[in-house]
């Protein structure tokens, strides 16, 4: 089962170099992995060399990524990470590899490496990370929640040590009734690429919060896909918080398929130096009376680069639909780069949709307000920006994952002000 691993190669041919020296070793449906090769074959890798250009990734290139060479994943030393108040269950993986020492799964979790399950939503044809994923996923955690099951609070932490790329698949199932807050963090250090596809099922009458703290290294680059499936009177309620990563990107697409069905999906993206970071989300409401939000919060200094793009996708028989999304952005640095790109497809008529984009610099006003009372000046845009980020922050209600995300972004403004 120990397959001899090529001499790295850069870009997309280092990656189905990889995938044709693990045939047959890796774990899974052996045809459902060769037709996602073959896709990423024809697609490549977005804006990172030839292959047909990507409309979804207009915005994001992967150039850079394209001319790294990436070694195999090794199981590095590390030190455990901290557990989170509250969290009765943690689940770790080291460059995409599962850490029983570091873990406490719950009962029931499971190994994609002992379970395979590449699930139902996702679409390997049509998205080259996603086929990428599909080629060379070798574990992830696999969480299915029985029926009226407070699943309580579990911390998925991903960990990379580069340089090296890892492709974790993820699985969670929600049966109808259950419950589960899931917290999901990814940092590591040098340069690697983190991959991960998760598949969520949300049952009827089910209730999944999901928050994710992405602060890989400076030089990594993560690029996550989420696919979400939301039945009748079902809730996920995700907020995803964006600091770190040369480039990241993260891509949710939620279908609400049932009745009475809701999905938010929040987010907040606070970026300095040269990085560029995506959020991007596609909504389908396929029933009726769904309601999905989205407010997205930007902080960009240096010169970063913000993306938004948010799509709601109505269809003729989800009628009484009610769909919001605002994203906006405060830039800091006259260098700084915001780009917005919502979207509205709506082809049932009684429905409340709408959309918003707001792009602005701090207000001169307020800080010679906060300066003439003797507040500092790094202070005082401190203020301003904790109070344009408090909307968003304060949509998670656990308090302890509350605090994780206000010391991560304490932590990010203190770096801006060394």
């Amino acid at each position: 089962m120990n397959a001899v691993s090529p001499p790295p190669r850069p870009g997309a041919a280092g990656f189905l170099a990889r995938y044709e020296s693990l045939i047959g070793a890796l774990p899974g449906d052996s045809a459902l992995r060769a037709a996602a090769a073959a896709a990423f074959r024809a697609a490549g890798l977005p804006g990172g060399g030839p292959g047909r250009r990507i409309e979804a990734w207009k915005y994001t290139a992967l150039r850079p990524l394209a001319d790294m060479l990436f070694a195999p994943a090794q199981a590095p030393d590390i030190a455990e990470p901290p557990t989170l108040a509250g969290a009765a269950a943690k689940v770790v993986f080291v460059n995409g590899a599962y850490r029983a020492a570091m873990s406490a799964p719950p009962a029931f979790f499971a190994r994609f490496a002992d379970r395979p399950d590449f699930g139902t939503l996702s679409w390997p044809d049509r998205e080259p990370m996603t086929a990428l994923n599909t080629m060379l996923a070798a574990d992830g955690m696999t969480l299915d929640i029985p029926a009226n099951t407070d699943g309580g609070t579990v911390h998925l932490a991903s960990i990379g040590v580069g340089p090296t790329a890892f492709h974790p698949r993820h699985l969670v199932r929600l049966a109808p009734g259950a419950s589960l807050t899931l917290l999901e963090t990814a940092n590591g250090t040098g340069p690697y690429l983190h991959n991960p596809v998760t598949e969520i099922h949300v049952g009827a009458g089910a209730r999944l919060i999901h928050v994710r703290l992405q602060n890989e290294d400076i030089a990594a680059f993560g690029l996550s896909t989420l696919y979400a499936d939301i039945a009748e009177h079902g809730t996920y309620d995700s907020f995803s918080l964006n600091l770190g990563g040369r480039i990241a990107r993260a891509e949710i697409r939620a279908t609400l398929s049932g009745p009475h069905a809701t999905a938010h999906l929040n987010a907040a993206q606070l970026l300095t130096g040269t990085q560029h970071s995506d959020f991007t989300t596609v909504v389908r409401h396929a029933e009726p009376h769904g309601a999905s939000r989205q407010t997205v919060k930007n902080v960009l200094a240096g010169q970063s680069r913000g993306v938004f793009q948010g799509r709601i996708e109505v269809a003729r028989d989800a009628q009484k639909t009610d769909g919001y999304q605002m994203n906006q952005a405060l830039l800091l640095s006259p260098d700084a780069e915001m780009d917005c790109k919502p979207e509205l497809e709506i082809f049932a008529d009684d429905v409340k949709c709408s959309h918003g984009a707001t792009i602005g610099a701090l207000d001169a006003d307020q800080i010679f307000y906060l300066r003439s009372r003797g507040v500092p000046a790094a202070e005082a845009r401190a203020i301003l920006v904790r109070a344009f980020l408090t909307e968003a922050i304060d949509a998670v209600a656990d308090d302890a994952i509350r605090a994780l995300l206000e010391a991560g972004i304490a932590g990010w403004w203190d770096n801006q002000a060394a």
